[in-house]
């Protein structure tokens, strides 16, 4: 049987709603063979080798998925016997631990936690079967993680090699009031228009995120190079067969850096001291805080350098119309001040467009986006 590490197969990039077509950008950017794609997912062909280097590189996905089988199972004991008969024993080891997520839409499940249950049942008894002994499993997101996707008769399951989604980059140690994932601001600063080497400010900052992915991106800086763990280094083999190139891909990623005094300015204000001291904290953390020039000032008080550059804010929007009805001499405001550098990229991310209209600007673009589970446009000015 040839090694799960070299074999090729259609791994699927799972992104948030409407980040795919970024993650499709930066998938053709690493060179990848794209295979589909579609509004939640884009497919490439690679390895687990290949899966690996995308947990490092990618900045808008939110998980990398190798498939282990694909099958129609109309119920339970379907997905049972498929399952049984797929070779857990190349994934796992007898003495390891797994972990078992995914989405359901069968009309013969009731209970939506059973199809994980006969998931895990089904491959403990493979590897009990082939092993003579079967791996822990729970929860917890540690081991190997196995993740599915059933809607009506169509079964596809695969191994997750990213486990925590690759959200969670590992800097954001202080999450700030409502903060911004990292994928949704790294698509937005790359939506803004903005060239990655020219400056990039962030009024109304927060907690710091979008500035920090603007740095990293900036920097070329790898988002996944400060995690401590993946999924995939808890596969059978990983020790003999992707440590070592693990570690070459992380060195490779640090000599194709940006040197520091290449960097362009990367600056972010609030008029809250808090929000900047967060801000700050978590820039720290990322290892970017040499990169961003912070400042604790209203918007309009921002120093902005030279165009060309790109300005992206990311101003509150109000969940009922009193609050949006308030907030208009806010927006307002924003549109005056942004007139004043018509040479930038200026966007706004807002879930009101009664609200962008109140800036007084002519919009260039629309982009829908989701803001967990608010729908948002990022609405760019020329």
């Amino acid at each position: 049987m040839a090694s799960i590490w070299t074999t090729r197969a259609s791994l699927g990039l799972a992104c948030a709603r409407g980040l795919a077509p970024y993650a499709l950008r930066e998938a053709r950017e690493a060179g990848c063979r794209i295979v589909a794609h579609d509004a939640s997912s884009v497919t490439v062909t690679g390895t687990l080798l290949d899966a690996m280097r995308l947990n490092l590189m990618m900045r808008t996905a939110h998980r990398v998925l190798f498939p282990v089988f694909e099958a129609e199972a109309k119920n339970l004991d379907h997905l049972y016997r498929h399952a049984v008969g797929a070779p857990w024993e190349a994934w796992l080891e007898p003495d390891g631990y797994f972990s078992v997520a995914g989405v359901v839409k069968n009309d013969t499940v009731r209970d939506t936690k059973m199809p994980a249950l006969r998931l895990k049942d089904a491959i403990a008894d493979r590897m009990r079967e082939k092993c003579g002994r079967r791996p822990d499993s729970g929860r917890e997101q540690r081991g190997v993680s196995i993740f599915f996707i059933w809607r009506e008769r169509s079964l596809r399951v695969f191994i997750d090699t990213s486990g925590d989604p690759l959200s969670r980059r590992g800097y954001r140690m202080i999450p700030g009031d409502a903060p911004m994932q990292e994928p949704l601001a790294a698509a937005c600063a790359m939506a803004t228009g903005w060239n990655e080497d020219t400056p990039f400010i962030s009024p109304m900052c927060g907690s710091g995120t979008p500035a920090i992915e603007a740095a990293m991106i900036a920097k070329r800086r790898a988002p996944g190079a400060i995690r401590q763990r993946f999924a995939f280094m808890s596969i059978k083999g990983y020790k003999e067969e992707g440590e070592a190139a693990w570690l070459a891909m992380k060195d490779e990623a640090v000599r194709n850096e940006l040197p520091p005094d290449k960097m362009p300015r990367i600056v972010a204000t609030d008029i809250s001291r808090d929000a900047v001291r967060i801000a700050r904290a978590n820039a720290k953390a990322a290892r970017m805080e040499q990169f961003i020039s912070f400042g604790v000032c209203d918007f309009a008080e921002t120093a902005v350098p030279p165009a060309p550059g790109a300005i992206f804010m990311n101003p509150e929007y109000g969940e009922r119309l009193g609050e949006r009805e308030a907030l208009k001499p806010l927006y307002r405001r924003i549109g005056a001040w942004l007139a004043d550098f018509p040479n930038h990229h200026s966007a706004i991310l807002t879930a009101s467009p009664m609200l962008a209209k109140e800036t007084g600007l002519k919009p260039t673009e629309l982009i829908p986006f989701f803001n967990g589970a608010i729908d948002c446009r990022l609405v760019r000015f020329s």
